[in-house]
């Protein structure tokens, strides 16, 4: 049997299901489930969050030339209103992204802040 350090035990504590100080096999395999499954939580996050800013970034760029060919095919008053709409939209598309990523990066500050305790 071997000797586990200090930051070991730590590491393992949330695998004791049962509470009784022995880690058997069956909640060392639920344990490894269970970070497995966060891990590709992080990743499909990860994954989103990327999409997200490049929907962004796309909607960002092709605004101005949705107006353009707009008032290329002659639609000219739809135009003006689109483009009077731009700011309110890039706003709000500019709002939404860094709510999204500054609530997250709230949540991982507090979450480490936890972790040190």
């Amino acid at each position: 049997m071997a000797i586990l350090t200090k930051e070991e035990v730590d590491a393992l504590k949330g695998a004791d299901l049962n509470g009784d100080g022995i880690i058997s096999n069956q909640e060392h395999a639920i344990y490894i489930e269970k970070m497995r499954r966060e891990m590709e939580d992080e990743d499909a996050k990860r994954d989103q969050q990327r999409r997200m800013v490049w929907f962004a970034l796309f909607g960002m760029l092709g605004y101005p030339l949705f107006v353009f060919a707009s008032g290329a095919l002659g639609f000219d008053n739809e135009s003006k209103i689109i483009g009077d709409m731009s700011g309110v939209y890039f706003m709000s598309v500019g709002l939404v992204v860094s709510a999204f990523f500054g609530a997250d990066a709230y949540v991982k500050g507090k979450s480490k802040k936890e972790d040190d305790k």
